[in-house]
């Protein structure tokens, strides 16, 4: 096992969002079983406010397949139905009351990162479902008043909709005020990030990305990618995600994203379709760009 871990370290950190049929375990298996070092889960059913009560032999499943496997750096993503900006009082409670259990599965389970979609502004002012976004996550203070390796990191939307979080300004703005309450970052996923306007197809398009992002977020704030192609055009605003290389991105993007000095070294989290049937493939292909 040793071993095994060093050399999964000397690896770069490419994974899939695994699935949990058959129990959360079963993810880590699925990431081991497509050669995946890193993986991404639901915790807990996406589109059901009821959220997967983890009992004591769920948990012991989860750590002995965690530690028979070279699985590092898990992400859970968040459940879709949560709005953490709603501006209707009801489905804000739940929503907070869901992304609350969300982190508590993820604390119990030892998982790095909790990638959540920021939230939606569904009538109301873009500025006040940031504002209410904000107040969400502050209020999760106490969870972390305890060292913890759990960050919470937004994901960059399409701008589909209502949804904020497309603009590398909105993030900046609930950044700057809940850094110093929570553990916070970003994820880029790059489907979304195009589809929001970000031209990322060349070495030379993630060089201005990425200068905007510092200038404006700051890199330190960056911790991982989505690495998906997207179905739909540059500034679509439209969330389709594609194979690699299939879609309106191409494969010039994953070969500099792999090898970009301010990107190889972050996890990769694949969401691309066609599941395993295309994710083994994929890693392998990201491997070969990083070497």
């Amino acid at each position: 096992m040793h071993s095994n871990r060093l050399h999964n370290a000397m690896l770069p950190l490419i994974g899939a969002h695994t699935s949990t049929k058959g129990g959360l375990h079963q993810a880590l298996a699925h990431g081991q079983a497509i050669h995946a070092n890193i993986i991404q889960l639901f915790t807990s059913n996406q589109l059901q406010w009821k959220g997967r009560q983890l009992n004591q032999v769920a948990l012991d499943d989860w750590h002995h397949t965690l530690h028979s496997t070279s699985i590092s750096q898990i992400m859970s993503h968040a459940n879709y139905l949560i709005n953490l900006g709603s501006n209707n009082e009801s489905l804000l409670a739940k929503s907070r009351a869901a992304f609350v259990e969300e982190v508590e599965r993820c604390l119990v389970l030892g998982i790095s990162y909790l990638n959540f979609h920021p939230g939606a502004a569904t009538g109301s002012p873009m500025l006040s479902c940031l504002d209410r976004i904000i107040h969400s996550l502050s209020m999760l203070e106490p969870y972390f008043a305890q060292d913890t390796t759990l960050r919470l990191l937004i994901e960059t939307t399409a701008g589909q909709g209502s949804t904020v979080g497309y603009t590398f300004e909105q993030l900046a703005y609930i950044i700057e005020k809940v850094q110093h309450i929570v553990p916070i970052g970003v994820c880029i996923d790059t489907c979304h990030i195009f589809a929001a306007g970000y031209d990322i197809r060349t070495l030379a398009g993630w060089d201005a990305t990425l200068a905007e992002f510092d200038a404006t977020v700051g890199l330190s704030h960056l911790y991982a990618l989505h690495v998906n192609d997207s179905m739909c055009p540059l500034g679509s605003r439209k969330d389709r995600h594609a194979n690699l290389g299939e879609g309106m991105i191409g494969m010039a993007c994953f070969q500099t994203i792999m090898q970009h000095p301010k990107l190889h070294f972050l996890p990769k989290y694949l969401e691309t379709p066609n599941g395993g049937a295309m994710w083994e493939q994929e890693i392998k292909l990201l491997q070969q760009f990083y070497l």
